[in-house]
């Protein structure tokens, strides 16, 4: 192999020192899954602003804290009016005197009580326990309490299909490669990851984006967050099968001036997105992860998923993060492409180069340029041998005419 070439993997032990010894391994800014790897405290008025938006907040909230509220918006309704028709009941004097004409039927007790709240509000009507035309405050409290039941099954069903239907969960089934690889294509050096939609149900359209992050920690504790755009080539996808996104690596990107054991030392966060359009749901989604310098490999392609048969187009996601080791120049992008500019640039000729100067040769007379120009002129002269039994004769003769 030759030597301005070299294939490597992430596992490959290399020398690379620093003058302050090896890096404490920093925490990801974007997680592998996409979360952000960030925590808030201190906000001011934290849980106001989560009671304000408190649609929000139940659907970003986990499946077994939303069932446990939601239980217990039930259970503390039921008690609440269950006391409330308790306190009626003792007003009107049903639970001492049996005979008196009772606001309720049968609710003589706490746990009637409780037991007619639930039957109201779930609207079960076992046919034991009822309403009379006695206390208007009752039929009062009756009414408040279904109108109450519709907002809460309301705001529960809501919820729930609000959750089932989140970003998140149709972003689950969209995903990257675990690794970015950089090769050779179209004859320059680039940077490429790979997205696929693991559903049968394809999306719209998407839109894919990069950045590279750098957070910098100063001696004083202040930590500054930069971000940089990269160039992709093709931003809108139709990802209908498995696409390769690809960032040339041309002067105006980050990582042209970036070699191998440059990118080996570096200290960055490759950040990537795709936002697109669910066929299904028409929703607005966005999958995003992030690579580490040690999970861009080197010399490596990814392998071709996609087989053509006689009547579908067949995709083998075994092969979704599978990569190939290439020949690839070590060499920044900066270096290759001026080592490309000296191949493809003619070399000069050594008569024309500056170090060598041209013969110089003795200037001629008027008369000897003339004498030259006729001799060039001068038809040549043809022998001709006539042969007979005789000894032979040779002749001179020539095409002038003037002869």
């Amino acid at each position: 192999m030759h030597k301005q070439y070299k294939s490597v993997s992430p596992t490959d032990e290399m020398s690379i020192k620093t003058e302050n010894g090896p890096r404490p391994t920093k925490n990801r800014y974007i997680r592998k899954e996409g979360t952000c790897n960030v925590v808030f405290r201190h906000v001011p008025e934290e849980w106001l602003l989560f009671v304000t938006d408190i649609f929000t907040t139940l659907v970003e909230i986990r499946w077994r804290v939303m069932f446990l509220i939601f239980a217990l918006s039930y259970i503390l309704s039921w008690l609440f009016f269950g006391v409330l028709f308790w306190v009626i009941a003792l007003a009107n004097g049903d639970v001492k005197d049996h005979t008196n004409e009772p606001c309720m039927y049968e609710v003589r007790s706490f746990t009637a009580a409780f037991l007619f709240s639930l039957e109201t509000q779930t609207t079960i009507g076992y046919g034991f326990r009822g309403m009379s035309e006695n206390c208007m405050v009752a039929i009062i409290i009756v009414t408040i309490q279904d109108v109450i039941s519709c907002f809460i099954d309301t705001f529960v069903i809501g919820i729930v299909v609000a959750k089932m239907a989140s970003a998140r969960k149709r972003a689950q089934t969209v995903g990257f490669s675990n690794c970015a690889v950089i090769n050779l294509h179209d004859g320059s050096l680039c940077l490429s990851w790979r997205v696929g939609d693991f559903r049968r149900h394809h999306l719209v359209e998407g839109t894919a984006r990069a950045q590279i992050v750098h957070s910098t920690v100063h001696a004083t504790g202040k930590v500054d967050v930069a971000y940089e755009d990269l160039v992709i080539q093709q931003k809108e996808i139709i990802l209908v099968t498995p696409t390769t996104i690809f960032h040339k690596i041309e002067p105006s990107s980050p990582l042209y001036k970036m070699s191998l054991v440059d990118l080996r030392n570096a200290d960055f966060e490759l950040v990537v997105s795709f936002t697109y359009t669910d066929d299904s749901t028409g929703m607005l989604h966005q999958t995003r992860t992030s690579y580490t310098p040690v999970e861009i490999l080197w010399g490596h392609l990814f392998q071709e998923m996609i087989r053509v048969s006689r009547r579908h187009y067949r995709v083998d996601y075994t092969l979704f993060n599978h990569t190939a080791r290439v020949l690839v120049p070590e060499v920044s992008a900066e270096q290759y492409d001026h080592k490309k500019r000296l191949r493809s640039s003619p070399r000069p000729s050594p008569r024309s180069s500056p170090g060598h100067s041209p013969r110089s040769f003795p200037l001629s007379s008027p008369r000897s340029q003339q004498k030259n120009h006729e001799d060039k002129l001068k038809l040549p002269t043809v022998t001709v041998e006539l042969v007979n039994h005789s000894h032979p004769k040779p002749t001179e003769s020539t095409s002038q005419g003037n002869n």
